[in-house]
């Protein structure tokens, strides 16, 4: 009887140590709930247009503040959560939590890390800053009442202040010898001037005021109308004139004329900073480039063949100079550009569910990139759309110098940007609403576009590639990402030039000169980024390969494609794990 006592006795200290654990668990996971809520509120707080795109609508009459003091408000910031992270017990949180945390945690201890290398003092560059972003307003704030148009009109009379901060950030640059290099960012006065205009409505924020809602009486349409013509014409104006007068007089000419990021101070370690976080890796700038070079290598003899194959007697060199100056392959109304892409992409859009079995509800539009940046932009790009904001995702496609954007390219290109690429992974993590919010907004790089690269491999699948020319145009797309590892660690760490990386991308890649100057361009102004695309790729592909060979026939593409996805955007490392696991425990399901 004293045995059976015994063994109820330790049953119920059993039950007890659960209950504690799961109790522990709870109190510790609703701390760790409680801050990613109070910092995604700070985060919609602090970056108002954040908000607006997320169809958080309380801070629509504001713009984020900007200049050395909100930086360093921004800094200080990040070392508190960091603190109020730390003293959450990670050991007794769930299994989920602790990756939620540990996500976190990564997140804001490469952004403290990062303080010590001064970005924020070079806001402005070809592709981006506020000429751009700002002139984004009427694109995605809501204008259905008199209040959403006082409240744009409130950020247009905002943006002196704006444009004020944003130069104080740059001339701490100049101070601290830290600009980007003048060469790729040549065309940015351009750029600025598309917003010095003589009258109101000829400005890209007069746009809202060009069409009302029904509900808007008359009366209040003039008295909007006038009070945006005078922010646009009162402060607007004048102070992108001020941001012009500044950047052609003050700091344009004293930008370096160098062209990796070892010119700056501390430029290497910098670099190596920016490859860890780009790529979610460890590996070497070195490991990078001899990568690259292999697979440069392993591509190239793919191309040659499809060009033996393809019957054409001529040399690689010949063949390419084929590609990019024979009529046949390119359009000569940008009307047709674009109706080429929307039915390429209703030709994926038939083919997905033999590969997908969740997809987004979000749907996306094809539209042309504006003309004041599409000189400076390259091929094409995705915007995310918000179910929420009733925003759809866009498909930007470039029509300037349509003699360089050539039919051949345009297969890989849309599987990339589009469906099943970055349309597809970004909105299924929009809507995993069990995930906290940050979460279904956090970007990996390494992950989101080496996704999108290898989307590019499933248009073989789907039936696409099937020339010569649109073969070799994916071949060229996956040689491109790999010349990418090879110039970026060539110009940033080994101290290549501009014309150096051209020249090497030009030997290994169909792609049109224009877009190769293009894209070396971005490559000076945004380091280590282009590296995540092909790692990324090399990585998913390895992860398939495993999971086919492991789990042989009861490989499910479309439950694999599920594994991939329905966990937002991770680390390379967390998702090897993630994949490895799911293989095992299917495997262990099958022999049960």
């Amino acid at each position: 009887m004293r045995r059976f006592t015994s063994l109820a006795t330790v049953f119920v200290l059993c039950l007890l140590t659960v209950q504690c654990a799961q109790d522990q668990a709870a109190e510790e996971g609703a701390k760790l709930g409680t801050l990613f809520e109070a910092e995604w509120q700070w985060s919609l707080q602090d970056n108002p247009t954040r908000a607006t795109r997320a169809a958080d609508y309380r801070y629509n009459d504001r713009l984020a503040v900007t200049g050395l003091d909100a930086v360093k408000s921004r800094q200080q910031h990040d070392v508190e959560v960091m603190d109020k992270l730390e003293a959450i017990d990670r050991s007794k949180l769930s299994e989920a939590d602790q990756l939620n945390y540990d996500l976190y945690l990564e997140q804001r201890r490469q952004r403290i890390e990062g303080h010590k290398y001064p970005a924020y003092v070079m806001p402005i560059h070809q592709r981006g800053g506020p000429q751009s972003r700002l002139a984004s307003l009427p694109t995605f704030c809501p204008f259905r009442n008199v209040k959403d148009y006082e409240d744009y009109i409130s950020r247009l009379n905002q943006i002196p202040e704006s444009l004020g901060g944003t130069m104080e950030l740059m001339r701490e640059g100049l101070k601290q010898g830290v600009t980007p290099s003048a060469i790729p960012i040549r065309k940015v006065a351009d750029q600025i001037i598309t917003h010095v205009v003589g009258k109101a409505e000829d400005s890209l924020f007069f746009k809202p005021f060009t069409k009302y809602p029904e509900g808007i009486p008359e009366a209040e349409r003039a008295r909007l109308t006038d009070a945006g013509s005078q922010a646009i014409t009162e402060k607007v104006v004048p102070a992108f004139r001020d941001l012009l007068v500044f950047w052609q007089n003050e700091y344009y000419p004293k930008c370096r004329d160098t062209h990796g990021w070892l010119a700056l101070p501390n430029g290497k370690e910098w670099y190596k900073f920016l490859v860890k976080r780009m790529t979610t890796t460890d590996l070497t700038p070195e490991e990078i480039h001899e990568i690259g070079l292999r697979e440069v290598a392993r591509i190239r003899a793919e191309m040659d063949q499809v060009i033996a194959d393809s019957g054409f007697s001529g040399t690689f060199e010949e063949f390419v100079e084929f590609l990019r100056t024979d009529p046949q392959f390119y359009y000569t109304d940008k009307e047709a550009l674009i109706t080429g892409y929307r039915d390429i992409n209703k030709r994926v859009d038939a083919e997905l569910p033999r590969l997908f079995q969740t997809m987004p509800r979000l749907t996306f539009g094809v539209k042309e990139i504006p003309a004041f940046t599409a000189p400076s932009q390259t091929t094409a790009y995705y915007s995310p759309g918000s179910v929420e904001a009733g925003i759809s995702g866009t498909f930007n496609v470039n029509t300037y110098m349509l003699h360089t954007r050539p039919k051949w390219e345009m297969q890989p290109l849309s599987i990339h940007e589009a469906v099943p690429g970055h349309h597809f992974q970004i909105s299924l993590a929009q809507e995993l609403s069990d995930l906290p919010r940050w979460r279904r907004q956090i970007s990996y790089t390494a992950y989101i576009e080496g996704w999108a690269l290898y989307a590019e491999s499933l248009g073989e699948e789907m039936g696409f590639y099937n020339t010569p020319y649109t073969k070799f145009g994916q071949l060229t797309y996956q040689v491109w990402r790999a010349i990418r590892l090879v110039v970026d660690t060539g110009i940033h760490y080994y101290g290549w030039d501009r014309q150096r990386a051209i020249d090497y991308f030009k030997t290994n890649s169909a792609k049109t000169e224009h877009d190769i100057a293009q894209e070396i361009d971005r490559y000076m102004t945004a380091p280590a980024q282009p590296l995540a695309y092909k790692l990324g790729e090399l990585k998913i592909t390895e992860l398939r390969r495993f999971a086919e060979q492991e789990l042989g026939d009861n490989f499910d593409i479309r439950e694999f494609h599920d594994q991939l996805l329905l966990d937002g955007a991770l680390p390379l490392d967390v998702l090897e794990k993630k994949i490895r696991n799911y293989v095992e425990d299917k495997k262990n399901n099958l022999t049960n």
